[in-house]
């Protein structure tokens, strides 16, 4: 994938995609979609042009998104990292981020979506230091809590476990200094609003970003592919409870509001509407 960068406007906030890389996943179906009758899964592929006989791999991109509101520098997510990672072709936020003139040293905000390693492990830079020198992290307090106690070791599932806890007791704590924990949906600055959407992780949330009538919402992994805007009731393997994730879609938002999404998974650079024709959710990839 060539894309780097994608520049957007909301209202008057500058706003812009920025790729940390990708990540190949083996095995994609068992993982996106575990609960999926086979044959309504199969021709769901086939719509979004995927052969389901042939489905071995799926290539993800990692979208972070970067927001200029006018006065603060906002940075979501920090993406997957450079160091101690098995693929080379993550961790390339900060270099796609100067490539547009962005320096680190800009960010006055990092919003944490949650503390899976794709989202987090660029908190700090190969040498350990944090990457956003001046930024305020922000992350939901009981996602903060969950990853720093013992009450990940209870409640996860042992699949993929070991390696969720490593990265968040690596990647999280050096902010700590810098931490702001929220636990209310309130303006984090004007025009920027969290929005709790727990159930793939305790303190998963969506960020609203709303300027001269026009919204973005960063989903993060709300939906992890198209098809699950289409399909909600159909979840992740990766899901601390994936009943709640299912209840908390956001989807009857987005359509009344006419919201732009953006999708940390989706093809780059993971922009889209949704709509409801004949009682059923569509995705409609792009800008406008």
């Amino acid at each position: 994938m060539g894309e780097k960068n994608f520049s957007f406007q909301i209202g008057d906030f500058k706003c812009m995609a920025v790729c940390d890389g990708n990540y190949t996943y083996t095995k994609p179906a068992p993982l996106l979609f575990p609960t999926a009758p086979g044959e309504e899964l199969d021709q769901k592929l086939r719509e979004f042009d995927v052969d389901p006989d042939r489905w071995l791999e799926w290539k993800s991109p990692y979208t972070c998104l970067f927001v200029d509101t006018g006065e603060n520098k906002i940075l979501v997510d920090t993406g997957g990292g450079k160091e101690n990672q098995s693929s080379r072709d993550k961790g390339q936020l900060t270099d796609n981020l100067k490539a547009r003139g962005i320096s680190p040293e800009e960010i006055d905000f990092v919003i944490l979506t949650h503390g899976h390693p794709d989202h987090i492990c660029g908190n700090t830079d190969e040498n350990g230091k944090i990457a956003f020198p001046r930024a305020q992290y922000v992350i939901w307090k009981e996602e903060w809590e969950f990853w720093n106690s013992d009450r990940a070791e209870k409640e996860l599932p042992e699949t993929f476990k070991e390696g969720l806890i490593r990265c968040a007791r690596q990647k999280l704590p050096p902010i700590e200094k810098q931490l702001n924990l929220i636990e209310r949906e309130e303006e984090i600055v004007e025009g920027v609003r969290p929005i709790l959407a727990w159930g793939h992780t305790p303190g998963h949330m969506v960020v609203s970003f709303g300027s001269k009538g026009e919204q973005l919402l960063a989903v993060s992994d709300l939906f992890v592919h198209p098809i699950h805007v289409e399909k909600p009731k159909w979840y992740t393997a990766v899901n601390y409870n994936p009943e709640q994730n299912v209840a908390s879609r956001i989807l009857e938002k987005a359509e009344q509001e006419n919201a732009l999404l953006i999708g940390f998974h989706f093809p780059f650079p993971g922009l889209g509407r949704v709509k409801r024709e004949e009682g059923k959710w569509k995705w409609e990839p792009g800008e406008r």
